[in-house]
């Protein structure tokens, strides 16, 4: 029995010191933070739908910076109809973004496009 406790509290341990480590890994900043905080503060605007894998892979680009973009959800919860902020700025493809010279432009964009069209300068 003894044996068995002590693994145990072995288990629990471990569990412990791994979600600390996983907690304090997530909370470092990224090297994309500035950047697409200055997206947000340039007021470019990216307008997807949860279920676009188009809209996930731009995400994926910013890694854990992409809490801080300037993301707006097109999508109802059930994925079937789109919510009226997008209809009134006539999204019609995922991703789509609008930039601060009035321009927009849909698709997938690299970070290097993203930089050009905010005048953001990339890390």
């Amino acid at each position: 029995m003894k044996k068995q406790t002590l693994i145990l509290i072995g288990i629990i341990f471990l569990s412990i010191s791994l979600l600390i480590y996983l907690f304090t890994i997530s909370s470092k900043p990224s090297k994309l933070d500035g950047f697409a905080i200055c997206l947000k503060d340039k007021g470019v605007k990216f307008y997807g739908a949860f279920w676009c894998s188009h809209c996930q892979n731009q995400k994926a680009l910013f890694g854990t910076s992409e809490k801080l973009l300037p993301y707006i959800e097109c999508s109802t919860p059930d994925g079937n109809r789109q919510l009226d902020i997008c209809i009134q700025k006539k999204i019609e493809t995922y991703p789509t973004w609008f930039f601060p010279d009035e321009s927009s432009k849909s698709g997938e964009l690299s970070l290097q496009e993203l930089s050009e069209k905010s005048s953001c300068q990339l890390p």
